[in-house]
């Protein structure tokens, strides 16, 4: 199976009668869950919320290693995932938030919103700042 950009290695961890999760990659990213599947659950919201940190201090996203054999990944949900590949693109090619609401023809706050994670931005919006940064947004089912 084909592994996505933002696919993060997850080590889990027998912890007091829960599973905790720890991300290798992700060091401020840690949660646990009664469970696997709690705990891989949860696993996702403790990621999102730890790469938003690196969105919010503008700092390069930590690039997932290559998961050991059998060992569980954890990515974003989609909406995120495209979100997080827009703000990659646009540090890769060092351009700041000003620059993309300028070719955007947006205004400063609506930039701000694109990369809050905790909000819903609609897909058409990363579709446009993907397409000013010369990328475009894939969406899959598998």
């Amino acid at each position: 199976m084909k592994t996505h950009p933002l696919d993060y290695p997850v080590d889990l961890a027998p912890d007091d009668g829960a599973i905790l999760v720890t991300f290798p990659d992700v060091p401020e990213a840690i949660t646990q869950g009664e469970d696997m599947d709690e705990a891989l659950l949860y696993a996702v919201d403790a990621l999102e919320t730890a790469l938003s940190f690196y969105v919010d201090d503008r700092k390069p996203l930590p690039r997932p290693s290559k998961p050991k054999r059998g060992q569980k990944t954890v990515r974003p949900s989609a909406l995120e995932c495209a979100k997080l590949g827009v703000y990659q693109a646009m540090t890769e090619q060092g351009i700041k938030k000003a620059e993309l609401a300028r070719r955007l023809g947006w205004h400063m706050p609506q930039v701000d919103r694109l990369f809050d994670l905790r909000h819903a931005s609609r897909l058409d919006q990363i579709e446009a700042a993907a397409r000013a940064l010369g990328r475009h947004v894939e969406v899959s089912v598998t």
